[in-house]
Parts: structure tokens; C-alpha cells; sequence
């Protein structure tokens, strides 16, 4: 009996699987082990993928002093210490610096480095994705994800074990399916060494997104494509495979594999229900043999391309080509995990179609209330006498977020259908012209206050981003980033306000 079939229905029953909540029976890179193919990087910053893990899942840097911590599971094999994280970056920032490789072979994810497309960050590099911006539970217990948002990613280039050249590997990752873009590109997996487009076939990835100029599924997408270096591809042979469904699961299980001459799609449901095969068959032209290149990617494409967004749970790489049962079982691990949504806010509580002003804090500046002149939002003195228009400039009705309905929107008192929204970091007033941008970025989740009290106002699509106002311009800014008004001097207090009913 070949390897490939050697790991029977019965052996998976044999490990535990179907203990409902637990952790520690067999987790995912066991499955795979038991399956003779094992996995070669494991990354996750919810949970341990080894039932016996106790080791570190990532490391944090907090804004106030940049020192860093590990956060590991609770217990082997378990959730992820969420507990540790809050408590680490109470009252202040942090960005996740490191996702660590639970295979044994250190194959961490850091910032990625410039590649063909140079990074944000004054030194090329992409930027680091902020803590607390994908909030789950598994099994009722909390844990992060790493929210990325466009300008975000992470990387290895010196990998141990992965696939090089046509040599078989599997992967997936488990991701939020209602976070998405159609920029180049929201991958996991396999790419170039060198962060540069070595040619065609240099890559075998996750792809998770609806892009369109190199092929698509049915439907509108989003769709898990597989990123092969110069093409998206959902099969081979015509540009559009119509057996790759539209797919929007909260928690989407994304799955690529690849041995010499043959590839496959499969997904599913993370929270429920088994995987099913979108595509398994030949290469597509020009891409037999394949040439991979064995580094590791996360949220960014082989050249560092970083226009796109998404969030990634947990995902691993192995060595050998997975079969179907191996990867059900995995499935059935991910759905035993439970992933549910859990609060997106903190803080003094908001009442949708409610008013509210937002004073600042600051010393020397607690007359100001956050406001707009047209479409600039400022902040300017109002006071008990002021005119009715300047109070109501300062006066914002509380909705129902637009890009998420977790967290908030702010519609201006005097200008109904308009929004504050930040467009180049800078926030305006600008009105609804119902595009998935301007949603999102009119949407923000209100925390409690960095500063220790009132309320911190947190851009949904760039969780390392919060309203701040720097020379009495609102922006959304992050701690002791590129910009002037990232300056981290007075960033608590700048980024914290008073919030009350609305002056008018």
C-alpha cells in the first residue's frame, strides 16, 4: 500500500477525533504525521497544531517601552493565552512581530523585507499587523488572529524542509472569508526566495480574495484560487473555473496541494461541515514542472505585492502530497475547535441612532471636540455658548458599522449620508457612495481609552491605527509609525476621548 493511501479512516477514529472540544487529542500536524505527510511549518496564533505543543505561538511589541513577549497555548496542545496578550498591552499598542513555527524547524514568519514591491515602512519593510484586531473564541475561550491589513506582511526566505522544484507539498489556512480585497495578494505558502517574480511556476500558494485578472471562480468570489507565480489560478486550461464557488464562510478552511503534474483546490466550512474539491487535475499550461522556490509567505505575494487584506487563524505546509482523508480529518479537528465571533469593541457603550461628541483629552486641549470644516474633520473650541452649526459640526449620530456590523459608523448631525471616513490616513466628511471602501473605511470599534480612561476609536480595516488629533487635524494614526502625525509622543492621549451625548 502506497503512503499516500496508508492513513485509514480507522487510524483517524483511533486518534480522538471526534472529542468534541478538545485540543489534545490529535491536532492538526499530527493528523497529517499520521499520514506520512508531515507538516514542515506550522503557524497559528489561536492554538497549538501539535497536541503536545507548549512552545511559543508569537511575539508582541508594545508601543509604550517596545518591549516584547511570547504568548503560548494555556496548556499543551490548547488555545492560545490570551489573558497574557491583554494584559501585556493594557493601556497601550501592540503589533505582532513574529509568528512562530510550531514544526520544531524555526521556519518564524517576520516582517516581510522589500521585495519587487517596496514596503511602507521608511526602510521598505511591510508593516506589522496590530494585536487586537481579529478578536475569536475557540471552544468559548478568546484568541487572536492576525488581522492584515493592505501594506501588511510577513515572511521567511531561509525555510527548512519545504518544497523546492516539483517536489509534493499541501497546505492550508483557516481565514476570515468576509475579510477581503481584489488587490495582488492575500497568500499563505510557498514563493520566491529572493522576494522578486522569478518566473512562472516559482510559487505554489493559498490565494484567498476576489481578483480577477488572471482567473476566477463562479460568481462574484471571493474565491480560494491558488497563486502559481504571474496567474491566479482556479483550475487549469480556461481562465475561469466554474466548479470554484463563491465562498464567504465567516471561518473559511483554504486548502492548495501540489506533486509533479497534478494540483488541486479544496474548502470548506470551518465551523462546520466537510471540505469540497473545487479543482484536482493537470497543471495549467506552462506551469509543468513546477520550480518552487520553498520560501513562505503571509498576506503579501511573491514580490511582496501588499495591496490586499484578510486574516489568517492558523495555517501549516508539508512535506508530501496530503490524500483527501488526511485533510478531512484536519477538517474535522478545525471544526472540533469551534471558532466563533466575539466582541470587536470595548469601553463605554455606544447606542446605535444616538449622538455623541468626542472631546479630547489631551492637556491643554480639553475645550476641543473632534469636528469638521466640509470635508475636514478637526478639532475645534465649542462651548456651552457657541452658535447651533458649530455644535452640530461637533455632533455625529451613532450607526450601525457600515463595513462591519461589530463595530460603529459616525454620520455627520448637519450633513445626513455623510460619514467620517479616513482616505490617506486623513479623515474626512464624505458621503456614501456605497462602495465596499468607503464602508469600510467609515467603520470604526471603539476600545477603552489607551490613555486609562473614556474611549479610543480603532479603524476597523487598520487595527494599528486609532482617530487621533496632531495640530488639531484628525487622522488615524499609529504608535511611532512613518508619519508626522504617528509621532508617539502624547499618542495615549492624543488617540483617547471624552465622549458624551451630542452637543446639538
Amino acid at each position: 500500500m502506497s503512503s499516500r493511501s496508508s492513513f485509514s479512516r480507522s487510524s483517524v477514529l483511533a486518534l480522538g477525533l471526534a472529542a468534541a472540544g478538545s485540543f489534545v487529542t490529535a491536532a492538526p500536524c499530527d493528523i497529517y504525521a499520521a499520514g506520512n505527510t508531515p507538516c514542515i511549518a506550522a503557524h497559528s496564533t489561536t492554538r497549538a497544531l501539535y497536541s503536545k505543543y507548549t512552545g511559543a505561538l508569537y511575539q508582541l511589541k508594545r508601543g509604550s517601552d517596545n518591549t516584547t513577549t511570547n504568548i503560548a497555548p494555556k496548556s499543551a496542545g490548547s488555545v492560545a493565552n490570551s489573558a497574557a496578550q491583554d494584559t501585556f498591552c493594557s493601556g497601550t499598542t501592540c503589533l505582532i512581530t513574529m509568528v512562530y513555527d510550531q514544526s520544531g524547524r524555526e521556519n518564524h514568519l517576520t516582517q516581510a523585507p522589500p521585495g519587487g514591491f517596496r514596503g511602507p515602512e521608511s526602510n521598505g519593510y511591510d508593516n506589522l499587523a496590530g494585536a487586537i484586531g481579529a478578536p475569536v473564541t475557540l471552544n468559548g475561550q478568546k484568541a487572536y488572529g492576525v488581522f492584515i491589513s493592505p501594506g501588511t506582511g510577513y515572511r521567511n526566505n531561509k525555510v527548512s524542509g519545504s518544497a523546492t522544484g516539483d517536489a509534493a507539498e499541501g497546505m492550508y489556512a483557516v481565514l476570515d472569508g468576509t475579510h477581503y480585497n481584489g488587490a495582488c495578494c492575500f497568500d499563505y505558502g510557498n514563493a520566491e526566495t529572493n522576494s522578486l517574480d522569478t518566473g512562472d511556476g516559482h510559487m505554489e500558494a493559498i490565494y484567498y480574495g476576489d481578483n480577477t485578472i488572471w482567473g476566477s471562480g463562479s460568481g462574484s468570489g471571493p474565491w480560494v484560487m491558488a497563486d502559481l507565480e504571474n496567474g491566479l489560478f482556479s483550475g487549469q486550461g480556461a481562465k475561469q473555473n466554474t466548479a470554484d464557488p463563491s465562498i464567504t464562510y465567516r471561518f473559511l478552511t483554504a486548502i492548495v496541494k501540489g506533486e509533479p503534474g497534478t494540483w488541486a483546490i479544496r474548502g470548506g466550512n470551518s465551523a462546520s461541515g466537510a471540505l469540497s474539491t473545487f479543482y484536482s487535475g493537470a497543471r495549467p499550461s506552462g506551469y509543468d514542472p513546477m520550480h518552487k522556490e520553498g520560501a513562505i509567505i503571509l498576506g503579501i505575494g511573491g514580490d511582496n505585492s501588499n495591496g490586499a487584506q484578510g486574516t489568517f487563524y492558523e495555517g501549516v505546509m508539508t512535506s508530501g502530497y496530503p490524500t483527501d482523508a488526511t485533510e478531512n480529518s484536519v477538517q474535522a479537528d478545525i471544526v472540533a475547535a469551534k471558532y466563533a465571533t466575539t466582541s470587536l469593541v470595548s469601553g463605554p457603550a455606544y447606542t446605535v441612532g444616538g449622538s455623541v461628541s468626542f472631546k479630547a483629552t489631551t492637556p491643554g486641549f480639553t475645550d476641543r471636540y473632534l469636528a469638521h470644516t466640509g470635508a475636514t474633520v478637526n478639532t475645534q473650541v465649542v462651548s456651552s455658548s457657541s452658535s447651533t452649526a458649530l455644535k452640530q459640526s461637533a455632533s455625529w449620530i451613532i450607526r450601525t458599522g457600515l463595513g462591519n456590523s461589530g463595530c460603529y459608523s459616525f454620520e455627520s448631525k448637519d450633513t445626513a449620508g455623510s460619514y467620517i471616513r479616513h482616505f490617506n490616513f486623513a479623515l474626512q466628511v464624505a458621503a456614501n457612495d456605497g462602495s465596499k471602501a468607503f464602508k469600510e473605511d467609515a467603520t470604526f470599534c471603539p476600545q477603552s481609552g489607551l490613555s486609562g480612561s473614556g474611549s479610543s476609536l480603532r479603524a476597523w480595516g487598520y487595527p494599528t491605527r486609532w482617530i487621533r488629533h496632531f495640530a488639531n487635524v484628525g487622522y488615524i494614526a499609529s504608535n511611532g509609525g512613518v508619519h508626522d502625525f504617528d509621532a508617539a509622543n502624547s499618542f495615549n492621549n492624543d488617540a483617547t476621548w471624552s465622549t458624551s451625548t451630542g452637543l446639538a
